[in-house]
């Protein structure tokens, strides 16, 4: 196996070819966004949990008025419920049609 210059150089020349401003701008960009990088996906999965709650919201016996128009997508997110109910603290699935557990 030969060592050519174009494999080992190659991330470097693209990194290069960029004009030191565009480099400079993506430097601030991250060093920006990073502290907030968390934080963003905490919030982003908060959502998605009360958006897990409401789908299977008539499932888990509370009353939802919106159940008519999430009944078609719990087919979709019924592989992503078994990580949901572990994160909500639930040990096993509450339902027992679903044998996710």
């Amino acid at each position: 196996m030969k060592n050519t210059k174009e494999e080992t150089s190659a991330p470097n020349e693209r990194a290069s070819t960029q004009p030191w401003w565009q480099r400079f701008t993506a430097g601030l960009n991250e060093f920006y966004h990073a502290p907030y990088r968390q934080t963003m996906a905490r919030a982003a999965r908060d959502e998605e949990d009360f958006f897990m709650l409401l789908m299977f919201a008539e499932s888990l016996g509370i009353d939802n008025p919106a159940s008519f128009y999430t009944l078609e997508l719990q087919p979709l997110f019924l592989e992503n419920f078994h990580e949901w109910h572990t994160r909500m603290g639930m040990d096993r699935c509450p339902f027992d049609h679903v044998g996710c557990c």
